[in-house]
């Protein structure tokens, strides 16, 4: 039915490949490019069935304008860094072909992410007859779609959502990232906000955290933190009147963390060493283990879910909805860790969404802005099923 170009052979990046190879119906073509190829090559090795695969700088926009063209894919799918998500817009601008992304953009020279780089493209999307669907991972991507799906099905008005995000998992190293240690230290170590009663309100780094007893899990200290999925929900949800993000983190990890940004080695501005600059974190990256190297011995689960509170029919309603995900499971199927596995399958899930165009429009949305229910519909299909319980 459609080709598709995936730019990124991370973690994610074979994620996304392995489960479009699995909907030959949908997919009827694969290409697979990232700047090291040799990690192309290791994914199509994976697969049973043939795809093809190149090189590019994504940081290059005239070499994407290349590529696209002499691959001719229906769709783009960007699975790189959120660094590159403009130079790939602006490709897909240039090409005529549709975009889809995972995280929201972020300037490498500064520690903060936001939408509205992205959304300023709508109305240059637009006026191509173009569609670029942003933040289709799980946070963000399918914790916005539970909110969408909770609005059309379940509430009148949603008060309060309070998004939950639970890693369990043990990968055997002392430290380690589950997704880019660059982009993971930036978030986790920014400070943390959340919106209540119109404004947003800033706080110190992790300095706000309770204790939730995650369903197969059990209780686990969670840590408010700003996430991207808030700022688009904020804006697509008419009457929110408090939107939080909360994530897991052990004590070994919080201390791991904690010393290296008293030594310094989380900073991202350059410093002198030897005479030529190096940026502290960028180092760090290099030292740590690659975190699509963390699948095959990762055990434990995730449980990703939002707690929303309401009215329905003129009554408060309370209501959680969430996914638990086995990383032994994941890495049997598609030889990744769940972290990959959670952003990877809705990634796909999107894709088909705008190949089948069963979700279609011209310019820039957030998944939230379309029809929650043909995906979660096939959320369950592609491997990661929903549980809703109704606590009032």
């Amino acid at each position: 039915m459609g080709k598709v170009l995936i730019i990124g052979a991370g973690g994610v990046g074979g994620v996304v490949t392995h489960k479009c190879a699995q909907a030959p119906e949908v997919f009827s073509e694969i290409v697979l490019a990232s700047r090291t190829l040799e990690k192309c090559e290791k994914i199509r090795s994976q697969l049973s069935r043939p795809i093809e695969t190149a090189q590019v700088d994504a940081d290059n926009t005239a070499e994407l304008v290349q590529l696209i063209r002499r691959v001719s894919p229906d769709l783009v799918i960007n699975v790189a860094l959120p660094y590159q998500d403009l130079s790939i817009m602006d490709a897909c601008l240039e090409t005529g072909v549709d975009y889809l992304d995972t995280a929201n953009y972020e300037p490498p020279d500064e520690a903060k992410f936001c939408y509205k780089w992205q959304w300023d493209y709508h109305d240059r999307f637009r006026e191509k007859g173009l569609m670029a669907l942003l933040g289709c991972g799980f946070d963000p991507g399918v914790t916005n779609i539970f909110c969408a799906h909770a609005l059309k099905n379940h509430f009148d008005e949603i008060h309060t959502v309070d998004i939950m995000d639970c890693n369990a998992g043990q990968h055997g190293h002392p430290f380690a990232t589950n997704f880019n240690p660059e982009i993971n230290i930036r978030e986790v170590s920014a400070r943390g906000k959340y919106y209540e009663n119109g404004q947003w309100i800033e706080t110190d780094p992790l300095s706000i955290h309770k204790t939730f007893d995650f369903p197969e899990i059990g209780p686990k200290e969670m840590y408010l933190m700003y996430h991207e999925e808030m700022e688009s929900l904020v804006k697509n949800i008419p009457g929110i009147k408090r939107m939080r993000f909360w994530m897991t983190f052990s004590q070994e990890y919080l201390t791991h963390l904690r010393v290296l940004e008293n030594v310094g080695m989380t900073r991202i501005d350059p410093v002198k060493f030897q005479g030529c600059d190096i940026v502290p974190l960028q180092f760090l990256k290099a030292l740590l283990p690659e975190p699509s190297s963390l699948g095959e011995n990762y055990k434990g689960k995730t449980n990703i879910g939002c707690m929303i509170e309401g009215v329905k029919d003129g009554k408060p309603r309370k209501y959680y909805i969430y996914n638990v995900c086995d990383h032994a499971e994941c890495y049997r199927e598609v030889k990744a860790q769940a972290i990959s596995y959670t952003t990877g399958v809705p990634a796909m899930i999107g894709a088909m969404m705008m190949l089948t165009r069963t979700w279609r429009g011209e310019g820039v949305f957030n998944v939230e802005e379309l029809d929650p229910t043909p995906f979660m519909e096939a959320l369950g299909k592609y491997g990661l099923p929903w549980t809703e319980k109704f606590l009032d």
